[in-house]
């Protein structure tokens, strides 16, 4: 898959999950409304921050497609990890809001009706989102794209909390136990809660350009040693821009080797860690002489970081 047919297919599926949260959203707000269950109207909140969340990663997705320019010569894919960061607040602030209407519960019960409907409105809703939950992280996976993997994350969480509500729902209908009204409503909120800090936590690491995982370095080391004219690397430097991966580091080559020969070997090892690693990568090599030293050896710089040695 190109790198056109890799967005074409993120914004379809960002689409996709706009409309089935609009869809949602209506129906648990409604039903909720007419049942008088707090923990539907819970989740009907979940679920408008859910939509919030979608249009934010189809913005993000489509901001993201721009190409580098003078303005962003990195490219804009920052955008897509700072609508994550913006979807993980929404999320914290959507539990706050149902625990503050859950504990209003507690203090003034309200009588419900018709619990048939919230049921089977819960019931619909863990379908449509354990559907395209999966869908999106899927897509999510394949073009490497952090907007649809949060907005995954999230709706798959929310069948998580969908189903605790729908069990509550069945308790309070069969029981009559309506005090489980509030209880759920609570525990979906520290669920939701949770959820939100760990990706406020990712978030805050892709904005603030931290390196990415030591295996994905590893590959990346294993590309440069693995051509016999490489005699090491070191300032290796990674980071993330939404999809895409920045790449850059010092390569040692032999002093004696020509500039022309040097060049083409960068072009392989360029052309290499894309075709292993994505189209989304951006590469940049710095190469350093390497002179050999009495012994007829190489002699690498053990301080800088990185280092390595291909004798």
């Amino acid at each position: 898959m190109n790198m056109v047919q890799a967005e074409a297919l993120k914004r379809r599926t960002a689409y996709l999950s706009v409309i089935s949260n609009t869809i949602l959203v209506v129906l648990k707000l409604c039903v909720g409304l007419y049942v008088g269950a707090i923990s539907l109207i819970s989740e009907a909140m979940h679920s408008g921050v859910d939509l919030l969340a979608a249009l934010l990663a189809f913005w993000a997705v489509r901001k993201a497609m721009i190409p580098p320019d003078e303005k962003y010569g990195y490219g804009y894919g920052k955008y897509e990890n700072l609508s994550s960061a913006v979807e993980a607040i929404l999320i914290v602030v959507a539990a706050v809001m149902i625990i503050y209407e859950a504990v209003d519960k507690f203090r003034v019960p309200h009588e419900m009706q018709s619990l048939q409907y919230g049921i089977l409105v819960m019931a619909v809703s863990i379908v449509i989102n354990l559907l395209v939950s999966r869908r999106l992280i899927l897509v999510a996976k394949r073009t490497d794209s952090q907007a649809l993997e949060a907005d995954g994350l999230h709706l798959q969480a929310d069948v998580w909390t969908s189903l605790g509500v729908l069990a509550g729902l069945f308790g309070i209908h069969i029981l009559g136990w309506e005090w489980l009204d509030p209880v759920i409503a609570i525990l979906v909120a520290v669920i939701i809660f949770r959820a939100g800090y760990k990706m406020i936590v990712k978030s805050a690491k892709d904005l603030t350009d931290a390196s990415l995982s030591v295996a994905y370095e590893k590959k990346i080391a294993d590309i440069f040693l693995a051509h016999k004219e490489v005699i090491g690397y070191h300032n290796l430097r990674t980071r993330a821009a939404g999809a895409y991966k920045m790449i850059d580091a010092h390569i040692n080559f032999p002093a004696d080797m020509t500039l022309g020969d040097v060049h083409d070997i960068c072009d392989k090892i360029e052309g290499e860690i894309k075709y292993k690693l994505g189209e989304t990568v951006d590469v940049t090599i710095h190469p350093e002489p390497i002179f050999k030293n009495a012994k007829g050896k190489y002699e690498m710089n053990s301080n800088k970081r990185g280092s390595a040695d291909n004798e």
